[in-house]
């Protein structure tokens, strides 16, 4: 059977592109290393049997906001759980800032800080769908929303900066600012982090952070069974190293890295396209540890054990004194550490009465250091006792997370640093970042705008350039569900904890 389109990568991007692309009545083949698709959206059994960890992404801000999943109905296809307090940070003290699914719930819990924290934030929660379309594309297009770009911009400057305390008071929403800030392994204050802290705080604030229930392989699952319910094939235990072992096809989308498309395709490339691919620079890397418990973790705070999200670190100067160690190849004493409970939320995780945690920190890129007893060190300050509930540990280094998902250089698993001039440049400075100079090849990886984050966007905006460039339409293929894609009962949204 003739292909139309052949795609490297079952993770969320490419997955997006093949869903899109056999949405439009072409025949699709989608490629995969690992014996099962998942990449950056996975979930296995990591440290005991019946305990389900998520082997990269575990909670889901944009699963709600982003585009793509807006015309797949992912809510209608996948359950989710979206917890009424998003995020917490802890500090000393039995001290936390709370981030509710409430802008006016969690400005009152920060005291003298709670008016300037909601000036703050205000205008972006009001905008939240206008903020997803203008950084769910390429930052080089107009946004449609100039008042949702300029308040974004504005705000990013100011925490971006050396005025980043200037409105506050205490150290508490500080802190909760910098704990969202830090997902993006950056400097601290940059600009570039401090947007993206922005614009997933006000996601928090709006509509949730929501975790998909049996893990984030479930919003995997929908799209495959998508891609083989209108004819795409997939096919697993296969790499692909070259171009030239794909069968023929019009067109080829790559969920792969730059560096990778340089070595299956370097030869076929113009000579200034292949030194810009050169000069796309890859960030900090992530060691990972998963924890099967006896009990939940038993914070100081007892408001953190009803938060999907837990960021770990102190104070804001203790996060950018981290961050920063790590940014100057250095592993920090007390780390930042990111951790979601979702077994709280979705017994499906565990068994029953058991608990998952899922923890990750920041460390040098390709670092070979297990970082298990710095992450459980620092959730120990905070929440005394944590180390007699720990069952069973998975441990993985920066070095192991590259070997696993070869997306991830060095352990990056934002596929290429989140900088300002590179998501202005991701991978090249062009409108349709996604189309390349080699006919009929497109990237549609985290290193293509819009960036990191399981959004689909990469590969949805690849999949529509080559149904312009390659098949003359500008039409939007339907992606809505079909009949037997509903979930049945509709989805069921608990805002605390079982």
């Amino acid at each position: 059977m003739a292909l139309d389109a052949v795609v490297v990568g079952a993770g969320p991007n490419g997955l997006a592109a093949a869903v899109t692309l056999a949405r439009a009545g072409l025949q699709v083949r989608v490629y995969e290393r690992d014996e099962r698709a998942g990449g950056g959206a996975a979930s296995r059994e990591l440290t005991l049997p019946g305990y389900l960890s998520d082997v990269c992404s575990a909670v889901h801000p944009l699963a709600f906001e982003s585009r793509f999943f807006r015309e797949f109905g992912l809510q209608n296809r996948v359950r989710f759980a979206t917890p009424d307090i998003s995020f917490g940070h802890p500090l000393d003290g039995g001290r936390a800032g709370i981030a509710y699914r409430d802008l006016e719930r969690t400005s009152a819990g920060l005291g003298v800080d709670g008016p300037a924290y909601a000036r703050l934030m205000g205008p972006l929660v009001q905008r939240t769908a206008q903020l997803a379309e203008f950084t769910g594309s390429s930052l080089l297009r107009v946004p449609a929303d100039p008042r949702a770009a300029i308040a974004f911009g504005i705000r990013s400057l100011e925490q971006g900066g050396p005025a980043w305390n200037a409105r506050f008071r205490t150290d508490l929403a500080p802190a909760l600012l910098t704990g969202v800030a830090a997902h993006t392994i950056l400097p601290q204050p940059s600009v570039a982090a401090a947007g993206a802290g922005l614009v997933l705080g006000a996601y928090a604030h709006s509509r949730g952070w929501p975790i998909p229930i049996g893990g984030s392989q479930a919003i995997i699952d929908a799209m495959v069974d998508d891609l083989r319910a209108h004819g795409g094939e997939l096919v697993t235990g296969v790499e692909v190293t070259s171009l030239a072992e794909l069968p023929s096809a019009r067109v080829t989308v790559l969920d792969v890295t730059p560096r990778a498309f340089l070595r299956m395709a370097a030869s076929r490339m113009p000579a200034p396209y292949r030194r810009a691919l050169q000069r796309f620079r890859y960030g900090g890397g992530v060691a990972k540890v998963d924890f099967a418990l006896s009990d939940p973790v038993p914070w100081a705070n007892g408001d953190l054990r009803r938060a999907g999200t837990v960021h770990v670190g102190g104070t804001r100067a203790e996060i950018a004194d981290a961050e920063n160690h790590v940014n100057r190849g250095r592993l920090p004493d007390r780390p930042y550490v990111l951790a979601a409970q979702q077994s709280l939320f979705d017994a499906s995780r565990a068994p029953a009465g058991r608990h998952t945690l899922w923890a990750y920190t920041h460390v040098p890129a390709g670092s070979p250091q297990d970082r298990q007893e710095a992450v459980i060190r620092q959730i120990e300050r905070f929440a005394p006792g944590f180390r007699d509930t720990i069952l069973a540990t998975s441990s993985r280094t920066a070095v192991q997370l590259q070997q696993h998902n070869p997306n991830y250089i060095g352990g990056d698993i934002s596929a290429g640093a989140p900088s300002l001039v590179q998501l202005l440049r991701r991978p090249v400075l062009r409108p349709d970042p996604w189309r390349t100079p080699v006919p009929g090849v497109y990237l549609a990886s985290a290193s293509v705008a819009p960036g990191p984050g399981v959004h689909g966007l990469g590969g949805w905006h690849a999949a529509l350039s080559a149904l312009r460039h390659d098949f003359g339409t500008r039409a939007l293929p339907d992606l809505s569900p079909r009949d037997g894609q509903f979930i049945d009962p509709p989805p069921s949204i608990r805002e605390e904890p079982s």
